[in-house]
C-alpha cells in the first residue's frame, strides 16, 4: 500500500496531544505545526486517524503545492491536478479555501470560486459534463490553504470536522466541543485513572459531552464509529475493504471495552441540560453506562461505593453566563465542596479567568493552555488533599466586608480594641467637624491609622447624605489574616455607630502596593455616582467602582490655590485624573484650560465634572500618555505656552517612549524641565508627588526657582501624616 503525505488539523494549543495520538495510530515522520501536524502513512493510517483521533478536526491528503503570484496562478495550479483520478464527472464536490498574508487573494469566497472553476473546466473539457457543487456532504471536499504566495492543495478525507462525533443534536448554552472535552480528559490523566477503576464525576455536566468522551476513552470506543459520513467515502481511490476491516476492528474493541466501564456520573441543576445529556448518551449507545441526575452543585458528592477518581467540569467562565460576582461565588463554593467531599480525588476544570481558579482555594499543577473557540483558557489540574488547600484572599470590598462581618464574633481583646478605635474616631470627629464647619469643608479625613492595630483611613463625604470611604492598608505578612479580619469587623461595626449613619453608606477599599496601571483599573460595575462640593465647585465621586473616589482630599489646598490664581490665565493639568484641578481653575476664571490624561474613563469623568459646574469656554481635553504628550509638545519649535501648570505624576509608570519604567525620583528632572518649557516667562508650575522618599534635585534644574510649599498644602485633616504629599512652586528665574 503506497504512502502519502497528510496533514491533521486541530484547535490551537492541542498540537502535542494530536501528535501523541498520531504516533499511537502508526503515523510516520510526524511534524507538529501551528494548529496541526504533518505526517506520513498509507490509507489505513489515514482511515485510523479519521476513526480514532479524539483531538483532530480534519485529516487532509496533500495533493500538491504551488506558487500563487496572481489569480491565474491559483486557477492553473489547481488545474494541473488530474481530477479524474479523484472523482467522476457525475460526482459532487465542495471547496474550502483560506488565505493568510496573501496580497493576491484576500477574499475566501473568491478563492473558492477560482478553485471550483479550475476543477469544473477540466472535467467538462474531457467529459463534456460538469460535476455538481454540493456544500452538504459532497462526494469529495477540496481544501486549499494559501499562505503568502504558497498554496497547499488537499483532499479533505474527514469531509466534515471530526469533532462532530454524531451523538450531539441538541444545542444548549455554552457547549464545549467534543475534541476539546477529549483533550481535557487526556491531559487530566483520565485514561490511567479509568484503567485503575477510578470514578469520573462531572458536577456541572450540561449536555453530557465530557461524560460521553470519558466513556469512549475508558471503553476503547473509537470516537468516529458513530459517523456515517466521511470525505473519503465518495473518493474514487477509496479502499472500501481496508476501511471496512478497520471499522470492524473498532466495533470489536468497543464490544470488548464497553462493559468494563468504571462509574461515570454527571450532575446538573438544569432540567433541560439533563434531558439533553440523556438524549446524547442514548445517541452514543451508552444507555445504562453513564448515570446522570438533576442535582445542584451544593449536593454533589460521591456515593459510598465509588472509588476515588476524577472530578472534571466545564464551569461557567463569567464571560457570557451569569453575573460576575455570582460566578466567583460559584467557584468558591465548588472549592469548598471539593475539599469537604472529594478528598483523595483528582480534579480538573477549564477556566478563562485565572482569578476564578484562585477562588477554589486548591493549589493546582502548572496550567495547560487550551482554546474554547477563540477564547484562551487554562486547564487546572489539582490533587484534592489537605496539603494543597489554602484560603483565598478577599478580592473585592464587598467580599472583604462580608468576611469581616461574619467574623464579628470577636474575642474580648478585639472588642476592647474596637472600642479604642471608636473613642479615637469620636475624638477626631469632634475636633475636625468644628474645623470643617468653619472652613466650609464637606469632604475630609477623620482617621488615618492613628492606632497601629487599626491601619485604616476613614474619609467622610457629606452632601444630601453622608458617605464614608474606608481604605484598609494591606497588613504585613506577619499579621494573622484572621486577626486582621476581626479588627476590620470592629472598624466597620463602630463607624456607623460613631457617625450615626446607615451601614450601607460605608464603603471599603483594600489598599495594596499599586502596580503602574492600578489607578486605571475598574474594581466594580455599580455605576453609582454622587455629587459633593468643595470651595464652590461640584464633583462626581464614586465609592464602589474604583480604587479612589475621583477626588484626592489631600490636594484640597493646592486646588484652592489654583482657583485663586487662575483668573485670566491659561491652565494646563497634566496627569489630570478626573479633572478636579481643571474645574477649580475654570471656576477661578481661567481663560483656557488643557486637561491631559491617558484614561478615556477619567477624561470622560473630567468632562462630566466640568459640565456639572456649567463651565463653558476654551476647555480642551486630551486623552494621551502624558509622558509622550509632554515630550512631543516640549520638542516643538514654537510650543504651547501656559501661565499656570499643575503637574502631579504617578510614582511609577510605563511609557512607550522610554526603554525603562518611568520612576519619579529618577525622571523628575526631565519631566519638570519639559513642563517648564511650556511655562510662560512669568508663569507658575506646581509640582506634586506622593512618593515619601522623594528628593528634589535642585542642582539639575538650573534656571528655575523652586520653592517647597509642602507644609502649606497639607490640610488640617492630614496634619497627622505630613508626608501624604510634597509640593513645590516653580518659576523661571530669567524673565524677559
Amino acid at each position: 500500500m503506497p504512502h502519502y503525505p497528510f496533514f491533521a488539523t486541530t484547535p490551537k494549543a492541542m498540537e502535542a496531544v494530536l501528535c501523541e495520538e498520531l504516533k499511537q495510530l502508526g503515523a510516520a515522520n510526524i511534524k507538529p505545526a501551528i494548529a496541526g501536524a504533518a505526517f506520513e502513512g498509507n490509507l489505513a493510517t489515514a482511515y485510523r486517524a479519521c476513526l480514532w483521533s479524539r483531538t483532530a478536526n480534519r485529516i487532509l491528503l496533500l495533493l500538491g503545492t504551488f506558487e500563487v503570484k496572481s489569480q491565474d496562478d491559483l486557477y492553473y495550479g489547481v488545474k494541473k491536478i488530474n481530477w479524474f483520478e479523484h472523482m467522476r464527472p457525475e460526482d459532487s464536490f465542495a471547496v474550502s479555501f483560506s488565505a493568510k498574508n496573501s496580497e493576491v487573494i484576500t477574499h475566501s469566497h473568491f478563492g473558492a470560486l477560482k478553485v471550483k472553476d479550475a476543477i469544473v473546466d477540466q472535467m467538462r473539457a474531457k467529459f463534456h459534463k460538469r460535476p455538481n457543487i454540493a456544500t452538504d456532504r459532497p462526494d469529495i471536499r477540496v481544501n486549499v490553504h494559501l499562505q503568502g504566495q504558497s498554496a497547499q492543495l488537499s483532499l479533505d478525507l474527514s469531509g466534515e470536522s471530526l469533532h462532530r462525533r454524531g451523538y450531539r443534536d441538541i444545542t444548549i448554552q455554552a457547549p464545549i466541543k467534543e475534541n476539546l472535552a477529549a483533550a481535557m480528559l487526556l491531559k487530566s490523566g483520565w485514561p490511567e485513572i479509568a484503567k485503575a477503576g477510578g470514578t469520573l464525576v462531572d458536577p456541572m455536566c450540561g449536555s453530557g459531552t465530557l461524560l460521553i468522551e470519558a466513556a469512549m476513552i475508558a471503553g476503547d470506543f473509537a470516537p468516529g464509529l458513530l459517523r456515517d459520513y466521511y470525505g473519503f467515502l465518495g473518493w474514487k481511490q477509496h479502499d472500501s475493504a481496508c476501511w471496512q476491516a478497520i471499522r470492524e476492528e473498532a466495533r470489536q474493541r468497543k464490544l470488548a471495552g464497553i462493559d468494563k466501564l468504571p462509574a461515570i456520573v454527571g450532575f446538573d441543576r438544569d432540567r433541560s441540560s439533563i434531558n439533553a445529556a440523556l438524549t446524547h448518551i442514548a445517541n452514543a449507545g451508552l444507555q445504562h453506562k453513564i448515570h446522570v441526575e438533576r442535582r445542584d452543585i451544593g449536593d454533589a458528592e460521591p456515593a459510598a461505593g465509588w472509588p476515588p477518581g476524577l472530578v472534571i467540569c466545564n464551569p461557567p467562565y463569567g464571560e457570557r453566563l451569569g453575573d460576575t460576582q455570582e460566578t466567583a461565588d460559584l467557584y468558591q463554593r465548588f472549592g469548598e465542596i471539593l475539599k469537604a467531599r472529594f478528598n483523595g480525588w483528582k480534579a480538573a476544570l477549564i477556566i478563562s479567568d485565572p482569578e476564578l481558579g484562585f477562588r477554589l482555594g486548591i493549589r493546582s499543577q502548572k496550567p495547560v493552555t487550551l482554546y474554547n473557540g477563540a477564547l484562551e483558557c487554562k486547564l487546572l489540574r489539582m490533587n484534592i488533599e489537605p496539603e494543597a488547600f489554602f484560603i483565598p484572599k478577599a478580592k473585592t470590598a464587598e467580599e472583604r466586608i462580608s468576611r469581616a462581618v461574619e467574623g464579628s464574633q470577636q474575642p474580648t481583646d478585639d472588642r476592647a480594641g474596637a472600642e479604642m478605635f471608636a473613642n479615637r474616631l469620636q475624638k477626631n470627629l469632634k475636633k475636625l467637624a468644628r474645623w470643617a464647619r468653619q472652613n466650609q469643608v464637606t469632604c475630609y479625613r477623620v482617621y488615618d491609622a492613628d492606632l497601629p492595630e487599626f491601619a485604616v483611613a476613614v474619609d467622610l463625604y457629606q452632601a444630601e447624605e453622608t458617605w464614608v470611604n474606608v481604605q484598609e492598608y494591606e497588613p504585613p505578612k506577619s499579621v494573622d489574616p484572621f486577626k486582621a479580619d476581626r479588627r476590620l469587623a470592629g472598624v466597620l461595626a463602630e463607624i456607623p455607630k460613631v457617625l450615626d449613619m446607615n451601614r450601607e453608606n460605608v464603603f471599603l477599599k483594600i489598599r495594596r502596593k499599586q502596580k503602574n496601571t492600578d489607578q486605571y483599573e475598574k474594581h466594580g460595575e455599580a455605576g453609582r455616582f454622587h455629587v459633593v462640593e468643595e470651595d464652590g465647585c461640584k464633583f462626581w465621586v464614586n465609592f464602589e467602582d474604583y480604587l479612589d473616589t475621583g477626588l484626592f482630599l489631600d490636594h484640597r489646598p493646592i486646588r484652592l490655590r489654583i482657583q485663586q490664581e487662575a483668573k485670566g490665565k491659561r491652565f494646563l493639568n497634566l496627569f489630570a485624573y478626573t479633572g478636579s484641578a481643571t474645574v477649580h481653575a475654570a471656576k477661578g476664571g481661567a481663560i483656557a484650560t488643557t486637561t491631559v490624561d491617558m484614561s478615556n474613563t477619567y477624561i470622560g469623568w473630567a468632562k462630566r465634572n466640568m459640565a456639572l459646574n456649567r463651565l463653558e469656554g476654551a476647555h480642551e481635553f486630551i486623552q494621551a500618555d502624558c509622558l509622550e504628550w509632554l515630550a512631543q509638545e516640549a520638542a516643538q519649535p514654537y510650543c504651547r505656552q501656559y501661565d499656570l501648570i499643575f503637574l502631579d505624576p504617578p510614582t511609577f509608570s510605563n511609557s512607550k517612549r522610554m526603554e525603562t519604567v518611568f520612576d519619579i525620583q529618577k525622571d523628575h528632572v526631565q519631566l519638570i524641565a519639559q513642563a517648564a518649557t511650556l511655562l510662560d516667562a512669568k508663569g507658575v508650575l506646581y509640582f506634586s508627588t506622593n512618593f515619601r522618599r522623594f528628593k528634589m534635585d535642585h542642582e539639575a534644574l538650573p534656571g528655575l526657582h523652586i520653592q517647597d510649599i509642602s507644609a502649606a498644602t497639607v490640610p488640617e485633616d492630614f496634619a497627622r501624616n505630613p508626608k501624604i504629599h510634597y509640593c513645590w512652586r516653580i518659576q523661571k528665574t530669567c524673565t524677559e
